[in-house]
């Protein structure tokens, strides 16, 4: 009879040097797992704070401001305290408030050992004296370079004895949206304060055309505005702007211009004093959905010319009705991203830009010329007259329309160049309400043709119907700026 066979453990078969072995090698394991368990765990950023925080400036600006007079009149006449105001009042030389000085503070850094200091325009902007304290304690006079109101950037410059302690920009682009980040100023006056947290997003845009903001949870609040935003290899990739908060507070929604925006205006006010961009000489709008389909386009991409006013479009040929694809040879996206890029352009230099137009591409050389040129040459819109005229009209597609005759085109404060139709009522809840049209609105395209009356406007109805157009494309004035509107056409 054979014995019975009898199951034992496997570690009781092994040797023992072996079973020695194997139990070494899970120690080891137990061990790594440990250390990577700590290093999972965030490092502190007090060695990183020590290296820069030399670099980083409290800024303290002090204005003179006239005196205001007080209110006159709040004590009645023999009131026992009539004689206290009354000598309270003319207490300064021929009764004359004295002036007084307003401070305010923000927050900086230096980008050059020679004392170049970079911050925001709204910080010292209308400032008599700026003075930069150190995280030494040392103080030091500091005077403007340069500013730039488009991106809210100044530079300053210091005169110290000695080299001092700078820092870098890095490259923005890089910045990953989860990447840790730190936060260094003077939030409400507390000074060479440190907050942390993380890129929350990228390409943000508040109100500027030059707006690249990168989002972040690490608080900012007043008195950080123009403080470095650090990157973990001690790299400044922002410039902090702006928060949004109900309260003026932090709740964790702060907003730092990009530092590859900044670099660009820092490098051209430390070379001109202010800053060069390149212009286009266009008005333009995005390529929405409706617009698209007006125009027969497949996809609602690039920028859609509006305007074509004297400049450097103008003279290459460009029109009202095109649409830019590509600008020197980068595809357009929409209206904001070819803004950039024009801007970033050099001034004089010769672009190739592609338009479509009549569904056909065509491209054009312009030589660009300067965006702040443009600006200054700007005229002022007139002011509109407060009497109506009441011509002939006719209602469609949500609108009132009459022609634009010389008694509205003065009341619309319209130049003797435009022809169309003028918009006296807006249908509410029609769809033209909708996207924004007003009474006092001109119409002077309609599916990128010119029109002047009625039977035009009803003639390109028609015609867009035919083709079997979902929509007709309007080309609509409001106080001399364009822009196209696609309204639904309603099936007979």
């Amino acid at each position: 009879m054979q014995p019975k066979a009898v199951a034992k453990p496997l570690h009781s078969t092994l040797p023992v040097a072996l079973r020695a072995a194997l139990l070494g090698l899970l120690a080891l394991a137990i061990v790594a797992l440990q250390s990577a368990a700590a290093l999972a765990k965030p490092e502190s950023l007090a060695p990183l704070a020590e290296k820069i925080s030399p670099s980083v400036v409290n800024i303290t600006t002090s204005t003179l401001v006239e005196g205001r007079t007080g209110p006159r009149g709040i004590v009645p006449e023999g009131s026992p305290f009539e004689d206290f105001f009354r000598e309270f009042r003319d207490r300064n030389e021929d009764g004359a408030p004295a002036p007084r000085r307003s401070s305010a503070l923000g927050s900086g850094f230096v980008i050059s050992e020679d004392g170049y200091v970079v911050t925001n325009n709204h910080v010292i902007e209308g400032a008599d004296e700026i003075t930069v304290e150190f995280f030494s304690g040392e103080e030091l006079k500091a005077e403007v370079i340069g500013t730039d109101p488009n991106t809210d950037i100044a530079l300053l410059k210091v005169e110290a004895d000695a080299p001092l302690p700078f820092v870098s920009f890095g490259d923005s682009d890089n910045a990953r949206v989860g990447d840790w980040v730190i936060a260094m100023g003077n939030p409400l006056g507390q000074g060479f304060s440190v907050s942390a947290g993380i890129v929350s997003a990228r390409n943000r845009a508040l109100s500027g055309t030059y707006d690249d903001y990168i989002q972040t949870d690490a608080a900012i609040n007043r008195g950080n505005s123009g403080g470095p935003l650090f990157n973990m290899d001690g790299e400044v990739i922002g410039v902090n702007t702006a928060i949004l908060s109900p309260n003026g507070g932090s709740i964790g929604i702060g907003f730092s211009m990009a530092a590859n925006v900044v670099t660009r205006v820092v490098d051209q006010l430390q070379e001109f004093g202010e800053t060069r961009r390149g212009w286009l000489g266009v008005r333009i709008q995005d390529v929405t959905d409706d617009v698209a389909d007006a125009m027969g386009l497949e996809d609602a991409t690039g920028a859609l010319i509006t305007d074509v006013p004297d400049g450097p479009a103008k003279d290459a040929g460009l029109a009202t009705g095109d649409v830019i694809l590509s600008f020197d040879g980068v595809e357009v996206a929409d209206t904001r991203a070819l803004v950039r890029q024009v801007g970033n352009s050099p001034v004089g230099a010769t672009v190739r830009v592609m338009v479509l137009r009549e569904g056909e591409t065509q491209t054009f050389d312009v030589t660009l010329g300067r965006r702040e040129d443009a600006d200054a040459d700007t005229p002022e819109a007139e002011e509109t007259p407060d009497t109506p005229a009441e011509p002939e009209m006719s209602s469609m597609l949500g609108l009132t329309v009459t022609p634009l005759t010389d008694a509205l085109r003065e009341e619309l404060a319209a130049t003797d160049e435009i022809e169309g139709l003028a918009v006296t009522e807006v249908e509410e809840g029609s769809e033209a309400f909708e996207k924004g049209l007003r009474a006092g609105d001109i119409i002077t395209e309609a599916g990128q043709e010119k029109i002047t009356t009625i039977a035009d406007l009803t003639a390109r109805v028609d015609a867009a119907r035919e083709a079997g157009r979902k929509s007709l494309l309007l080309l609509v004035r409001r106080a001399g700026d364009p822009r196209f509107v696609a309204l639904t056409l309603d099936a007979e």
